[in-house]
């Protein structure tokens, strides 16, 4: 029986990047990919869909070229030869800005839009399930690349939910699989704000949280919030006007004592994209930044599995979620 994917998100992955595609490409998959094109660091970049760590099967091949005006080389190659190009006379990504480029799988072709339009299809020229691994090359910056399985993808931002089996082990040599409840994905690049979803089975250690956008340009403050009914378990807060990240929790609308030190200089800044990683442990809360390990914050509230909202507000447009 196959799974749908619930791969994690790779985050802040150096260029040239090359990662694994766990399960392979599936109808339904989509992967987005996050970041700017740089200046001054080359005139193309490339997307490769390939067949193992070879560069000699690459079932798609997407490469914007900032050459002759600009335009897009769709190409496949199979035992190292290039097949026919598919040019786009069409620059989508500006150099020195911030893209989102999405891949949605299905059965005739690979959907691509650039920045929520649609851009381009590409019809499949090998069998596509024989794609396991993903590579960028090129003039770009990463922020995340992210997964999310679904059948159908909506215009609105219903929730999609995924089955999920995760592989784990439980002693040296003795696999077994673990199921898991399944995450809530939002596809959309329209968020509400504020914005609330469930957390599906609440928390417990190894629950992982996903949530990126862009801070306003004016931006003063926003709040990440892991909340427990009226309770609000862990609220993450960027303050743009103190240049601090406090941390809290507030029980029957009290609120206890904050935490503002990091090991490191504040992560956001206004204007800018950002990821943030909430990983749940059996003492607290681990939080990463854009990748990079931040602060953790030991339980306040015990039950877990009470924990099950999440709430985003504030000077933030959301581009992607994964509670």
């Amino acid at each position: 029986m196959a799974f749908c994917s619930s791969q994690p998100p790779y985050l802040n992955p150096s260029v040239p990047f090359s990662g694994k595609i766990q399960g392979g490409l599936q109808d339904g998959l989509k992967i987005t990919v996050n970041g700017t094109v740089l200046h001054h660091s080359g005139t193309r970049f490339a997307v490769n869909f390939r067949s193992g760590h070879s560069e000699n099967d690459i079932a798609f091949h997407f490469n914007p070229r900032f050459e002759e005006g600009g335009y897009v080389v769709c190409n496949t190659k199979q035992n190292g030869t290039w097949g026919p190009e598919e040019r786009k006379m069409h620059m989508p990504f500006q150099m020195g800005h911030p893209f989102e480029l999405c891949f949605l799988v299905d059965s005739e072709d690979f959907k691509v839009t650039v920045n929520g339009s649609h851009f381009v299809q590409y019809s499949h020229r090998v069998p596509f399930h024989r794609v396991d691994t993903l590579s960028v090359t090129g003039a770009v910056q990463l922020s995340f690349i992210s997964f999310q399985s679904a059948g159908v993808w909506p215009v609105n931002s219903a929730p999609i939910t995924q089955t999920v089996i995760h592989a784990v082990q439980s002693t040296p040599g003795q696999p077994f699989l673990n199921p898991v409840i399944p995450p809530v994905v939002y596809p959309t690049l329209t968020y509400p704000m504020p914005f609330f979803t469930s957390i599906p089975g609440g928390l417990y250690p190894s629950k992982s949280i996903f949530v990126s956008g862009t801070v306003l340009p004016t931006a003063q403050r926003f709040h990440i919030n892991l909340r427990s009914g009226s309770d609000i378990a862990f609220h993450l807060n960027p303050r743009f006007d103190e240049n601090v990240v406090v941390r809290n929790t507030q029980i029957n609308s009290s609120w206890g004592s904050e935490e503002r030190s990091l090991s490191r200089q504040m992560p956001f800044a206004r204007g800018r994209s950002f990821s943030v990683w909430i990983t749940c442990e059996g003492y607290g809360l681990k939080v990463a930044v854009d990748g990079q390990h931040l602060l953790e914050y030991s339980h306040r509230l015990k039950n877990l599995p009470a924990i099950n909202n999440l709430e985003v507000g504030g000077d933030v447009q959301l581009t992607h979620v994964q509670a």
